[in-house]
């Protein structure tokens, strides 16, 4: 046991030393605020794919997901299908748009700033309203993280799991403070890296160690057979209509979720979106796909079943007993990778939110660079300590955590940046409407529970915003200034690899 903890330390030092020396080497390269949250707009196309998909994936893909699938078998493939297609889909209609128009609405920073500019709001409400519902979600977001990095360090370490949430919070804290979204990037780069490997390597050890697919299979029959069809629940009934929907329904979150969409802003030129789009669509589908064998690895090869919050730790046990401990180590890094990779978007999202989009907007509008990153650090800070204190309950499960700032952000912002980025006659009225009836449909729904009620919140979150978008817009007068009406001759050329145009 001393021998494996140690092992384990040694990897985790490492680890932590080289996320050390990228931070450094980005916080040389961070000058101005535009460096801080977007890395001056210049990440190539394998570093944007690769972090867009490390920020998304988070800690619930070696938590989560595991777990769902060690729970409840083949059922969690629709949560996967939903994913993947999610992904291709966000990839397709808004990268190159968000891309151009993002630079050519004032070279806006956030989505906020976006669509202010692109509705000529003069008022600041549509930007306000936005940063508001972006610091609540992603204040759930990030405690989702922090409770993710609590189970892996109480875990490996045997620690308790308030000393183990706060060591995960110091690390994020540490590198995302000194070098911004350059760090994050470059480190999102080596943990998407580092995820695939091991979402690769603990589903095929377990099939080795098990004698093969036949032994492997037979053993999960024998625990339970139906967790081998996706048609049914793991008690043998046959899973309803709501709960299919409810699954594949996390596809629709992608279109609204700040972390992701900043490396869509961020990617050095439209042009490269294509290449960026392959790369990721092709990792997603390996980790989504790993995630799950090991789920059911672990049904496999575990002779002691896990109960509770500790079926999301099978990822870990798995680890822990299958490989050497310098090995484990590695793997295990993983799951720290994957945690870190998104809080630290989060929190960079969340502190240019703050930053740019209430201190600036609103109090300091000729604040210069030095005064604003200093905001936006502070303001990593500030958030990641009360998400730290939000994740100081063990009980806490990380897919649920995920799944409602998830349903938040789908439906507040989706919608929204897909009509502002297709439809002229879209106003600000209607985006207005669109996120606030969005966001506060996903709060209202999730308070209830039974009957349509357990239809997964995005989905009513997401058809309502859609229709505020465009009832608000219709009964609004016609925008009398579309501020990126002018570029959307250069915007179509650009797009024209792709066969969505502008309505």
């Amino acid at each position: 046991m001393i021998e494996g903890r140690l092992g384990i330390s040694i990897t985790f030092a490492a680890y932590f030393v080289v996320l050390a020396a990228i931070a450094v080497a980005a916080w040389r390269r961070t000058l101005v605020l535009g460096d801080f949250i977007l890395g001056g707009r210049r990440l190539g196309k394998s570093v944007a794919a690769l972090s867009a998909g490390a920020s998304d994936m988070s800690g619930w893909l070696l938590l989560g997901l595991p777990g769902l699938a060690y729970v409840a078998g083949l059922q969690s493939v629709w949560l996967v299908l939903g994913l993947l297609i999610g992904t291709y889909i966000n990839w397709r209609l808004l990268a190159q748009r968000l891309r151009i128009y993002s630079e050519m609405a004032g070279n806006a920073l956030t989505v906020p700033a976006f669509l202010e500019q692109r509705f000529a709001d003069r008022t600041h409400v549509l930007r306000v309203m936005s940063a508001i519902f972006i610091l609540l979600f992603f204040t759930v977001y990030t405690t989702s993280g922090l409770v993710a990095g609590g189970k892996l360090f109480a875990t490996a370490f045997d620690i308790p799991y308030a000393w183990a949430v706060g060591a995960g919070a110091f690390a994020i804290l540490l590198y995302t403070c000194v070098g911004g979204f350059l760090a994050v990037s470059w480190t999102d780069l080596i943990q998407a890296l580092l995820m695939a490997a091991a979402l690769l390597a603990v589903p095929v050890a377990a099939l080795a160690q098990s004698g093969g697919w036949g032994p492997a299979l037979e053993a999960i029959r024998t625990v339970n057979t139906s967790l081998l069809n996706p048609l049914t629940d793991s008690e043998g009934g046959t899973i309803s209509l709501i709960a299919v929907c409810s699954l594949l329904g996390w596809g629709l979150g992608y279109f609204g979720q700040p972390h992701i969409l900043a490396r869509f802003q961020a990617i050095r030129s439209a042009d490269e979106v294509p290449g960026a789009r392959h790369i990721a669509v092709s990792w997603t589908a390996l980790t989504l796909v790993g995630a799950m064998l090991s789920g059911l690895a672990g049904v496999a090869y575990l002779s002691e079943p896990l109960t509770g919050a500790a079926t999301e730790t099978v990822f870990m046990v798995l680890v822990q007993a299958m490989f050497h401990p310098l090995v484990a180590g590695i793997l295990l890094a993983a799951i720290l990778a994957a945690i870190m990779s998104t809080a630290d978007s989060q929190l960079l999202v969340a502190s240019a939110v703050l930053a740019e989009d209430f201190y600036r907007a609103l109090l300091r509008r000729k604040a210069g660079d030095r005064e604003l990153m200093l905001v936006g650090r502070t303001a990593v800070a500030v958030i990641a300590v009360v998400a730290w204190a939000l994740a100081m309950d063990s009980r806490s499960m990380v897919l649920d955590l995920v799944a409602y700032a998830w349903a938040g952000f789908g439906a507040a912002f989706g919608p929204v940046l897909i009509l502002a980025l297709y439809w002229r006659r879209m106003n600000r009225g209607g985006a207005l409407a669109g996120i606030v009836v969005g966001g506060t449909t996903v709060i209202v729904w999730k308070q209830l529970s039974g009957g349509l009620f357990e239809l997964y919140e995005i989905i009513p979150g997401v058809a309502a915003a859609a229709c505020a978008v465009v009832v608000g817009s219709l009964v609004t007068p016609t925008p009398a200034e579309n501020v990126l009406a002018r570029h959307d001759t250069m915007v179509d050329a650009t797009a024209e690899r792709s066969p969505h145009r502008s309505l």
